[in-house]
């Protein structure tokens, strides 16, 4: 803004232009050609990294056949997958830490669908539309005293 404005009178005569850009979202690679990202849920917490290849997906050191053994979970992880269209492009290598199988199979879908986003920034509006970038913030409610769990008291009984 070149010109200064002594009063608000000459705001309202002024030509206001104001220069309004959406983010721009740039390729993040560490030094080996992979892009990384850390996904959460529940108490779970995946460390992803991606690199262009075969579609292996490696899960603590083991096939994802072995460590996510039910269907349900190895489909949930490969959702990011056919929202972008990109199935047998990525090799995936993961760390997985804390929770269940169900919150770690979340969590290593969410690191998944960052580190798509950073390997390629246009797929971000197909995942984001599909919520696979959003956090689920669901976690356990703690346990209060006086209290059997969260919410039930313990049983009642007159005699």
């Amino acid at each position: 803004m070149a010109e200064v404005l002594q009063s608000l009178e000459a705001l309202g005569g002024a030509d206001l232009a104001i220069e309004v850009s959406a983010p721009v979202h740039v390729q993040k690679l560490d030094k080996f050609g992979r892009a990384y990202a850390t996904g959460k849920r529940k108490d779970a917490v995946a460390r992803v990294w991606i690199r262009p290849g075969t579609g292996k997906i490696t899960v603590n050191d083991r096939d994802i056949e072995v460590y996510f053994a039910r269907p349900v979970l190895r489909l949930m992880i490969n959702q990011p997958f056919q929202a972008a269209a990109r199935e047998g492009q990525y090799d995936v290598v993961c760390t997985v830490a804390g929770g269940g199988l169900s919150g770690q199979a979340g969590a290593v879908r969410h690191g998944l669908s960052k580190a798509l986003t950073y390997y390629e920034p246009e797929l971000r509006g197909p995942l984001k539309k599909g919520g696979f970038l959003t956090r689920d913030s669901r976690v356990v409610e703690r346990k209060k005293y006086g209290r059997a769990k969260a919410r039930r008291s313990f049983q009642f009984s007159k005699r």
